[in-house]
């Protein structure tokens, strides 16, 4: 389904920061404007586009402040934190170097604070307990009652941020009455770039101090945690419940069996990595990526959040991340979802075999282009995407729902 762009990279990148609108974080006219002024295949243009757009909406969240509009001022804070994160997006050459990379995120997490304390309830920025250090996190509570509720957890994938999980899940769930933690693990966001840690398959380390986090707030039920994995993070969310078996429901949004069948490349390149022909394999794979904005972000992402030197290195790293070996202990009910046009996975059959390997009470759902759901992750359709979730934790025990509060007395 395509949106603005012939280029399946930006297309998809600008579906994503529209899809926003629905929870304030972007306002289509604006997209569609900035779009325009922007050629495809060109992240210069990309980059300073975007970056103009989140400065005059950041100048209006200024003046709002200034005029004491607390609401239009959260409204244009949300906007400016999405547009300071889409352009940055393909800043890949060296981000933890690059000055502007560095500044456009920075932007991005502070408007997003910003706008967080003039929320009607604003979260709580929280530090977990993790190793030696700390993992950064939101926790939103749906209310101040001291009464058991369900609690979320979330995390996202390879480039999801902290922030950004108020728009995909933890806004149409605080407003449904469940508590939601928000956190980024190693290879993600700030815990990327300010520790240097990068993804680990053993995700279950990262997930059980999280739900210790989690069972240890006020209002949090132990019987209703729930952990919701977006993209990448749908097969560590996976991965994870095989271990933690505290979780009384695990989401897959989306699901992904190995991570090595994602990286599509000539069979001579992996008989070459496999062979220990690296500099053989390495231009070749550069060469490839080279030619298409999408397989040229890719790269360079997945490598720094991997932790890879080279494309070889990257290539011997992903199998571990898989579940094959695992997925036969998970004992939650799991809500396993797939995405018809899903520009990372389609036609790889993730969704499938993760629902086939379950063992556990399981439902499969996918979203097709013909409803607008789609895109990766669902992108563009955020209403139709918790509607599906919501709808199944409602049916699901003992995850469950929120008690529903009584109808008004007439």
């Amino acid at each position: 389904m395509k949106f603005l762009f012939d280029d399946p990279a930006f297309d998809y990148q600008a579906l994503r920061a529209a899809g926003y609108a629905d929870f304030g974080g972007a306002q289509l006219g604006e997209v569609i404007a900035v779009a325009s002024r922007i050629p495809g295949g060109d992240t210069d243009a990309w980059r300073r586009e975007w970056t103009a757009l989140a400065e005059r909406v950041h100048g209006l969240a200024t003046a709002a402040l200034a005029q004491h509009r607390t609401l239009d001022a959260r409204a244009a804070l949300l906007r400016a934190h999405t547009y300071y994160r889409t352009a940055e997006f393909f800043l890949r050459d060296d981000p933890l170097h690059d000055p502007e990379a560095v500044r456009l995120m920075r932007l991005s997490k502070e408007t997003f604070a910003e706008a967080a304390r003039l929320m009607e309830r604003p979260p709580q920025y929280v530090r977990i307990p993790y190793g030696d250090g700390s993992l950064p996190g939101y926790f939103y509570r749906a209310d101040d009652s001291a009464g058991p509720r369900p609690t979320l957890i979330h995390h996202g994938g390879i480039d999801s941020t902290l922030e950004e999980g108020y728009f995909f899940i933890a806004a149409a769930a605080q407003a449904r009455g469940y508590h939601v933690l928000c956190f980024e693990g190693p290879g993600q966001g700030s815990v990327l770039r300010e520790q240097g840690l990068t993804f680990r398959p053993d995700w279950e380390e990262v997930v059980t101090p999280v739900v210790d986090f989690a069972l240890a707030q006020p209002g949090v039920d132990p019987e209703r945690v729930t952990l919701v994995g977006t993209s990448l993070g749908g097969l560590l969310a996976v991965r994870a419940a095989a271990f933690e078996h505290r979780l009384a429901g695990c989401v897959a949004h989306d699901a992904v069996w190995q991570l090595g069948d994602v990286v599509w490349l000539p069979p001579f390149v992996h008989e070459w990595v496999e062979q220990g022909c690296d500099d053989f394999a390495n231009p070749v794979m550069y060469g490839i990526a080279v030619q298409q904005t999408f397989t040229r972000w890719l790269l360079r992402q997945a490598m720094w959040t991997f932790g890879a030197e080279s494309p070889s290195q990257l290539l011997r790293r992903m199998p571990a991340f898989g579940l094959a070996d695992v997925v036969g202990q998970v004992r939650c009910p799991v809500l396993v979802l797939d995405a018809e046009e899903d520009m990372f996975f389609a036609g790889l059959e993730h969704a499938k075999k993760v629902y086939t390997g379950l063992n556990s009470p399981k439902t499969l759902h996918v979203f097709t282009s013909d409803e607008g759901g789609g895109a990766h992750c669902h992108s563009g359709s955020m209403t139709l995407f918790h509607d599906r979730v919501f709808s199944w934790l409602a049916e699901t025990s003992p995850a469950g729902a929120p008690e529903p509060e009584p109808a008004p007395s007439v």
